[in-house]
């Protein structure tokens, strides 16, 4: 790396992007790229679809004014040589396998509102994504020993996990906007309660713990404004109708949307503030709670996403893509929503900044096991990563994020072994198959490997 004092800048920067053919996250990126005017240099871009990075390459040298060079890599060596940051958003698999995830459990009375993370379909999206990370980790050791590492691919903890538990120098973190959502929620209640418009989320500061798509909040203040108890007001006024003021039943319409409902019966009942999506919240707790039909979940005020919608996305993305690379569209350079570049910018030592990450465990959560990978504040500085000591989780959720994280902890090992027996303990334990006898866990769990049988040709 070379800082030009000249002009202010940090110029010669390479970033390799690991699925670099990415059709939303690295167009994020490139947009935040181009706005961070006191960074310059290359991005490679590696993809095992060559032809969708060699698409992002002409996306991006396209872009107006833009300081940065794209250059499509056919290997993922190539990719990494000499890179300082390397970021991976990769898809396991398509979306057939995943449609299995979500969608086959289902005749089984299993439903799941994302199918990325935990459940039954985490398990199997693990089963294909593990293997991947310690490719990824061994290349990145290879060719890019020292370079910092933020990984957006879900199943974001057991991505982390599979990253260190393969290389255990990686300089690598899990970097999730779960935590933006919610933060946008107490600016909501803010204003209900306190007459305060349109509060920056970046002047509400949080104490974060928990696991990716499971996290809560056991703090949060604006200004010297305790908001538990602005939150409680809100959770109790709102909890039947539903709280989402910006965009009024929204959930009806978006896929991606709630009505928070789920959040405050979370709240209600624990006495914290469950910190991510409803969607994601329903999917760690009990299947009979939220998630026991169809019905249930429309009462709850949010959607089952399916796969189908994804496709349908795909194809949508797929046609923006052409028009950016014809000319017809170009990119707006407004806000992405994502921390990518400003994480980046700290690790310079251009402007520190602490928020949420995902990192293993080194006693910043006391109560659970040194290793498990976690989500908690950081504070980012000049090549450091320092995670936020948190202390114990309240005793209140404390089992309900031990279950998850041993869940989590028993499916990565079993990916590692490649064995087909560890991972149907691991899916047998999984709480999502609660309600299945013994004989139905075996027969789903069959049907799902089976239809994802392309990606587990090293498990035995």
């Amino acid at each position: 790396m070379k800082f030009n004092y000249e002009n202010d800048r940090v110029s010669d920067l390479r970033i390799a992007y690991i699925g670099g053919g990415s059709r939303g996250l690295a167009w994020k990126l490139m947009i935040d790229c181009t706005k961070a005017k006191d960074l310059s240099g290359v991005m490679t871009l590696y993809d095992i679809d060559f032809e969708a990075a060699k698409h992002n390459e002409q996306i991006g040298n396209n872009i107006p004014d833009s300081q940065w060079k794209y250059e499509a890599k056919e290997t993922i060596g190539e990719a990494l040589t000499g890179a300082d940051f390397v970021v991976i958003s990769i898809l396991p698999g398509t979306f057939d396998e995943m449609e299995s995830d979500v969608h086959a459990p289902e005749k089984y009375g299993i439903y799941q509102s994302v199918g990325d993370t935990t459940s039954v379909g985490g398990v199997l999206r693990a089963m294909r994504t593990v293997p991947m990370m310690e490719e990824i980790a061994h290349a990145i050791e290879k060719y890019a020993p020292n370079a910092w590492v933020i990984n957006y691919t879900n199943p974001m903890a057991m991505c982390i996990d599979a990253l260190y538990r393969a290389f255990p120098g990686i300089k690598a973190f899990g970097c999730c906007h779960e935590v933006f959502g919610t933060q946008r929620v107490l600016s909501a209640a803010i204003e209900d309660q306190l007459g305060v418009k349109n509060v920056d989320i970046h002047e509400i500061h949080t104490d974060v713990v928990g696991i990716n798509h499971f996290t809560w909040f056991t703090g949060a203040r604006y200004r010297n404004v305790d908001l538990f108890p602005v939150y409680k007001a809100v959770a109790d006024k709102y909890f039947e109708t539903g709280f989402n003021p910006r965009k009024p039943d929204a959930w009806k319409k978006d896929t991606f949307a709630s009505d928070n409902r789920v959040k405050f019966d979370l709240f209600r009942k624990y006495g914290y503030i469950a910190a991510a999506g409803d969607r994601h919240l329903a999917e760690f707790m009990d299947p009979d709670l939220y998630l026991k039909d169809p019905e249930t979940v429309k009462s709850w005020h949010f959607s089952l996403t399916s796969v189908a919608w994804r496709k349908k996305d795909l194809e949508n993305r797929l046609e923006k893509s052409r028009k950016l690379r014809s000319g017809e569209e170009r990119f707006t350079l407004s806000e992405t929503g994502e921390e990518g570049i400003a994480m980046i910018r700290a690790l310079l030592g251009i402007t520190p900044m602490i928020t949420n990450v995902n990192l293993p465990n080194r006693g910043q959560i006391s109560n659970l096991p040194l290793g498990t990978v976690v989500e908690t504040n950081a504070t980012f500085r000049a090549d450091t990563v320092t995670p936020v000591w948190q202390g114990e989780i309240p005793e209140s959720i404390y089992p309900l994020i031990r279950r998850i994280a041993d869940e989590m902890n028993e499916t990565v090992s079993a990916a590692m072994s490649r064995s087909y027996e560890k991972c149907f303990a691991a899916f047998c334990n999984n709480h999502g198959t609660k309600n299945l006898t013994d004989a139905q866990k075996k027969a789903l769990f069959d049907e799902m490997v089976k239809n994802t049988e392309k990606y587990l040709k090293e498990y035995h």
